[in-house]
């Protein structure tokens, strides 16, 4: 068996097995304010893990909450797959339990109860052979922070586009 040139073990990483980037949550950053970020271990499901492969998992409508001191998430979107095996009762929107250490659940306790904070997903990723979900911290964008966040960001493309035109007339 040969192995294929650049790629030390036998195994092909264009699958998405690598570290790759699953689903993103791109209305996250509109819709909050993303202070903290955290990254946390998945329980999931064989069938779950061969529709993540396939690309057909979604976390826009996802968060995270607390119950009895353990973290889970609701929403997150994970498609079965049409060859899944007959005697697995699939749920395609499931809770799963999230995997953090204890002193950082017990830090994200606080934050959420006592000063009014979000726990939402924006983004799933491999690492190794394991899914990891990024959680961040947030607090939600009044209308107006959303308008002077849209603002300042065509404000930053045009100051862009402006200083290229000027380089290129100097």
């Amino acid at each position: 068996m040969a192995n294929k040139p650049g790629n030390k073990s036998g195994k092909d990483k264009g699958k998405g097995g690598a570290s790759g980037t699953i689903a993103l949550n791109k209305r996250a950053r509109h819709e909050y304010h993303l202070e903290q970020r955290f990254e946390a271990g998945l329980s999931l499901q064989g069938w779950e893990l061969k529709s993540i492969r396939a690309g057909r998992a979604n976390i826009g409508e996802s968060y995270a909450v607390v119950r009895a001191g353990e973290m889970f998430l609701f929403g997150a979107q994970i498609t079965p797959l049409i060859s899944a095996s007959t005697h697995v009762i699939t749920d395609e929107r499931r809770t799963r339990k999230l995997l953090l250490h204890r002193n950082e659940i017990d830090t994200l306790i606080g934050k959420l109860e006592r000063d009014g904070y979000t726990l939402v997903p924006t983004a799933l990723y491999w690492k190794g052979n394991k899914v990891k979900a990024e959680l961040a911290l947030a607090k939600g964008k009044q209308q107006h922070d959303k308008r002077a966040a849209s603002k300042d960001r065509d404000w930053a493309r045009d100051k862009q586009r402006v200083m290229r035109q000027h380089n290129r007339d100097a």
